[in-house]
């Protein structure tokens, strides 16, 4: 099992927006090192669902339901099938994931503009629970 983040400008495309539909297409992503993560993500693979812009906070967590499938929307990349699990009690915001030594090394805080990437099950296991 691997475990991942997805990145998304809240007022794009929010948490909120996700929960409701229960399970979505994760598509649109081009990035070459996001799609490679893309191409990696297994069936039940947990997620972070991280809000980049003004909130700046892990606020959800998903599990991958479908692996790498060509891109409806460009057939040249990828994309992957996401379903919502549960809101975070208290969301982690980029703020203390940045004052947390056991996330220092997080792949968020080195390439900040990924909106897919790898995290490790230490980091994700931090994450979980630091939001309790």
């Amino acid at each position: 099992m691997n475990y991942w983040m997805v990145k998304t400008e809240p007022n794009a495309y929010s948490w909120e927006d996700f929960s409701k539909k229960g399970e979505d297409v994760w598509d649109g992503v081009r990035n070459y090192q996001a799609r490679n993560f893309l191409k990696e993500m297994q069936l039940g693979d947990p997620v972070l669902f991280y809000h980049s812009g003004k909130d700046k906070a892990v606020v959800g967590l998903a599990e991958v339901s479908a692996p790498a499938f060509p891109d409806p929307k460009d057939e040249a990349w990828v994309a992957v099938g996401l379903k919502a699990k549960h809101a975070l009690k208290n969301p982690v915001t980029l703020e203390v994931i940045k004052s947390e030594d056991g996330l220092s090394e997080m792949l968020m805080l080195r390439q900040s503009r990924l909106s897919v990437m790898s995290v490790t099950k230490e980091e994700f296991n931090l994450i979980l629970n630091l939001s309790k």
